[in-house]
């Protein structure tokens, strides 16, 4: 099985509203929870009680669809509100993430890190020392999970920021995208994924669910082709609807329905028909 490590703050942990979009279910995708692999559902993360929709589901239903019958492991290390420097190589956050991502290697091969962070450095300058801390931070992962080669996939903010509710505040936002292209730009096997024509919540901070589908797939076709993303993808509508159009399989059908059984969503009836 293959695995990606998600890490940064709380747009890669997910608060776009599950309601907003088509669940993902899929018996090749699974998340690292307890210590064990189980199917994923999202919130894939549970950073916050207000977990919602990131865009490593997207990610890891893309992977699928170009990699029939294989495998994908999803490793949550996201923590809302985090700066980096609450990712710094000493830090609990960064040590916590190694930790879980070398438990996951036990039986999985790290394929990719996805980061996406800077709501909370977007202003009084901190863009200054961005790029310095980033390269730390890339450095000590890579040489921490013994993988200098493994990519790092860095997702940009979005222009929406610095105009409304939380997000007024980001006003530097745009500094921080151009720190990041440059790093990417200097440094091997590091992508950029562009945050342009992205739409928030109501909160004015946090990409909206059916952006988080699209951000995904962009993160995961700088994957792919291993180049950045600087422009949003053409047809990524279709693209997204492209994630949904397969049957479930019956181990699937058998985990959506004990899911709503025990949310109260279905009756008894509907499960025995799986479990006969």
């Amino acid at each position: 099985m293959k695995s990606v490590l998600l890490i940064g703050q709380s747009n890669m942990a997910g608060r776009g509203y599950l309601h907003e979009v088509t669940p993902i279910y899929n018996e090749n995708i699974f998340m690292l929870r307890n210590g064990r692999w189980q199917m994923m559902t999202e919130p894939i993360h549970f950073d916050r009680s207000v977990a919602g929709v990131g865009p490593a589901a997207s990610f890891a239903q893309a992977w699928c669809n170009a990699n029939k019958n294989e495998q994908i492991g999803l490793i949550p290390c996201a923590e809302g509100g985090s700066s980096i420097d609450e990712w710094s190589k000493e830090s609990t956050l960064f040590r916590h993430a190694v930790s879980e991502a070398k438990f996951a290697m036990e039986n999985s091969e790290l394929i990719a890190i996805l980061w996406h962070q800077g709501e909370s450095d977007g202003r009084s300058k901190k863009y200054k020392n961005y790029y310095h801390k980033l390269n730390i931070l890339v450095n000590s992962f890579r040489k921490e999970l013994g993988d200098l080669e493994v990519p790092f996939i860095v997702g940009g903010l979005g222009n929406y920021l610095g105009k409304s509710g939380f997000g007024r505040s980001c006003v530097e936002y745009d500094l921080i995208n151009q720190e990041l292209l440059k790093y990417v730009e200097n440094n091997r096997n590091c992508y950029f994924v562009t945050g342009e024509k992205l739409y928030p919540n109501p909160d004015g901070i946090h990409i909206n669910a059916e952006s988080q589908r699209r951000f995904g797939i962009r993160y995961f076709k700088a994957y792919q082709t291993k180049s950045s993303i600087v422009e949003p993808l053409d047809n990524e509508e279709n693209m997204v609807k492209e994630l949904y159009e397969r049957e479930y399989t019956m181990a699937e059908k058998r985990y959506i329905t004990l899911e709503q059984f025990t949310l109260g969503k279905s009756s008894m009836e509907e499960v025995m028909k799986f479990l006969k």
